[in-house]
């Protein structure tokens, strides 16, 4: 016969497994949601890509800068590219900051 902390102890891990296996299961349905989300991101970027062939545009995420920031960006010098921005276009550090950041997202760096 088991005493009464031996049943507690047992009760609590019972608990415990039985929130492990239901955080891995919630973990496997985000997961599964998440690939499904990665496949219809793939086929948008495939099309994109198609039409942009056939017109014969090529996409640039660095056209709207100089080549100075455009390294300092790739190179993943942040600070640098905004003060470069700033130093060459003027404004404020809060539209600078913005701008670089648009810029690290369409190249795919955010």
């Amino acid at each position: 016969m088991m005493s009464g902390a031996e049943s507690v102890v047992l009760v609590v891990l019972a608990v415990l497994v039985a929130l492990l296996i239901g955080a891995m299961a919630a973990i496997g349905s985000r997961f599964k949601e998440l690939q499904r989300r990665i496949r219809i991101l793939s086929r948008i970027e495939a099309k994109v890509d198609l039409l942009l062939k056939q017109s014969g545009v090529t996409f640039d995420p660095y056209a709207s800068v100089s080549q100075d920031i455009a390294d300092a960006i790739r190179e993943g010098k942040k600070i640098r590219a905004i003060k470069l921005y700033r130093d060459q276009n003027g404004g404020n550090l809060k539209d600078a900051k913005e701008f670089i950041e648009d810029v690290q997202r369409r190249a795919g760096l955010m």
